[in-house]
């Protein structure tokens, strides 16, 4: 809980009671010493059915930091522009398995790819907290809702994808006047219809 905030020496801080959590770095708006506040990094997830995917949007990353624990994610960077400090802590819908977690920084995003412990298992949401987090968002360019679908008919959909490519486009279509009838021979469709009047 905060005590107060206030202006000393044109930085701006905030006291905190010996009984508050120090661990909501994104409320500081700067430290006593003028140095930035650390923001907590927007973020986008999905899920499928072994692994959750988990993007930072931070551009120009540097210093990054993943924790993987078993059922806790912690990431720190700095980034941007400005080189905002950044730190997001979660503690996760579920287990993982942290030494098959993965991350991956690139220009833009940091990547996490987490092992889930219960495979098959969906993930209705990131965090165990059901408020919303104001930095955390759906991707939705990505989700799927993988559970409802089974094995047997995403394979039976891979096969039948497999086959319309394998067909490719009407110029190799066959001429189907060329076909035979299973019988052999001929059928009432191919007998010369009467004049109309």
């Amino acid at each position: 809980m905060l005590e107060g905030c206030g202006r000393s020496g044109g930085a701006w801080s905030c006291a905190r009671s010996r009984g508050s959590r120090s661990g909501n770095l994104a409320s500081r708006i700067m430290d006593g010493t003028g140095d930035r506040a650390t923001h907590a990094a927007s973020a986008k997830w999905y899920d499928r059915k072994e692994y959750v995917f988990l993007d930072f949007c931070i551009e120009d990353s540097k210093d990054v930091a993943v924790k993987f624990e078993s059922g806790k994610l912690l990431f720190s960077c700095v980034g941007g522009s400005d080189k905002e400090k950044y730190h997001n802590e979660a503690e996760l819908f579920e287990q993982i398995i942290p030494e098959d977690c993965k991350h991956k920084r690139t220009d833009r995003t940091i990547h996490c790819l987490m092992k889930k412990s219960k495979s098959g298992v969906a993930w209705p949401r990131l965090t165990k907290e059901k408020s919303k987090l104001k930095w955390l968002s759906v991707d939705f360019d990505n989700w799927k809702d993988w559970e409802d679908e089974s094995d047997e008919e995403m394979g039976n959909f891979d096969q039948f994808s497999d086959m319309m490519n394998k067909m490719g486009g009407d110029d190799e279509m066959p001429d189907m006047d060329s076909m035979e009838d299973d019988d052999g021979g001929t059928d009432s469709d191919d007998e010369k219809l009467p004049d109309l009047e």
